[in-house]
């Protein structure tokens, strides 16, 4: 019998964090009418991830096989190939191991899928599940955290503008995915602990979508991305935030000509000038005391030096 939806769950040192999201999915309603399947890929976990994942094959329900694979390389991007590459499914839903899907998560994410044929790929509604609270404008940065609210109507994404769903809760059609994004990317993603290589999913989404291709938002699908403290550390997100800026200029540039690489190599620089300067004229020392405030202008000053950092790379 031939299945319609593939969950595919990335999976690093989340013995403590798989539980839940594996209970999740046996908890999916609304899906008897179509075939569905989860596959987990264990990117390389040196924790007990493996022992938990064959405990759950043991006892894993009939109607929705659940598979498990180990890919050595590790990088959220190797992961991912892995997963498309034994999926099942005519449409892929991706999940990290720290995402909760709401109970009608693959029913709202299979249908959706149906009613749009011409989207090669679409984001979730993903909210944070926080341990501490976070600062109060912290909506300003959540989206460097993969929590993406557009509000209750779908909308389509602008890729012209780096405007795209997080991976986590992204729902790709395989057959658009092995057509569209090459074998290997430029950018690996989080590999163990290193945040250097982030935006290995717009890279992907980028090709997906110069394609041809629609990228959507979806919010009947919702998903709750848990946020441990250490995320919320200034540490932590001033990294994060920097890694995201210093790969800007090689997603702007995927795909375009020679002629226009230096035209985006001047915006960037220009663009970015301009925001750092008009952020602390307007901010001026809060940088130093308002966590937010120092993210944004990490954000400016790393997406400047981002056409520098490529070359150099």
């Amino acid at each position: 019998m031939a299945v319609d939806f593939t969950v595919a769950i990335r999976a690093y040192n989340a013995k403590h964090r798989l539980p839940a999201v594996l209970d999740r999915l046996q908890l999916q309603a609304g899906t008897e009418a179509f075939v569905w399947e989860v596959v987990v890929v264990d990117n390389n976990s040196t924790d007990g991830t493996a022992a938990i994942a064959q405990a759950y094959l043991s006892n894993w329900p009939a109607y929705c096989p659940l598979r498990y694979y180990l890919e050595a390389r590790q990088g959220a991007a190797f992961a991912r190939a892995r997963a498309v590459r034994e999926a099942q499914g005519a449409l892929i839903g991706f999940l990290d191991d720290d995402n909760l899907p709401t109970p009608n998560w693959v029913a709202a994410a299979f249908a959706f899928g149906q009613g749009h044929p011409s989207a090669g790929a679409y984001g979730s509604r993903i909210f944070g599940e926080f341990e501490v609270e976070p600062p109060s404008n912290f909506s300003r940065i959540q989206s460097f955290l993969a929590l993406k609210d557009r509000g209750s109507e779908p909308s389509l994404y602008k890729p012209e503008v780096l405007s795209l769903p997080a991976g986590a809760g992204l729902v790709v059609r395989k057959q658009v995915w092995l057509d569209c994004v090459p074998e290997k990317l430029m950018l690996l993603g989080p590999t163990g602990g290193s945040l250097a290589a982030k935006g290995e999913d717009f890279e992907a989404l980028l090709y997906i979508a110069r394609a041809g291709w629609e990228i959507w938002y979806n919010p009947e699908m919702c998903i709750y991305h848990t946020i441990p403290r250490r995320r919320l550390e200034r540490d932590y997100l001033l990294s994060l935030v920097r890694s995201v800026g210093l790969n800007i200029y090689q997603l702007r540039v995927l795909n375009r000509k020679t002629w226009q690489k230096p035209v985006i190599t001047v915006r960037i620089l220009l663009g970015n000038l301009r925001r750092a300067i008009l952020h602390l004229i307007k901010y001026k020392g809060q940088v130093k005391t308002d966590l937010v405030a120092a993210c944004e202008l990490e954000f400016f000053l790393s997406s400047l030096a981002s056409p520098f950092y490529a070359w150099k790379r």
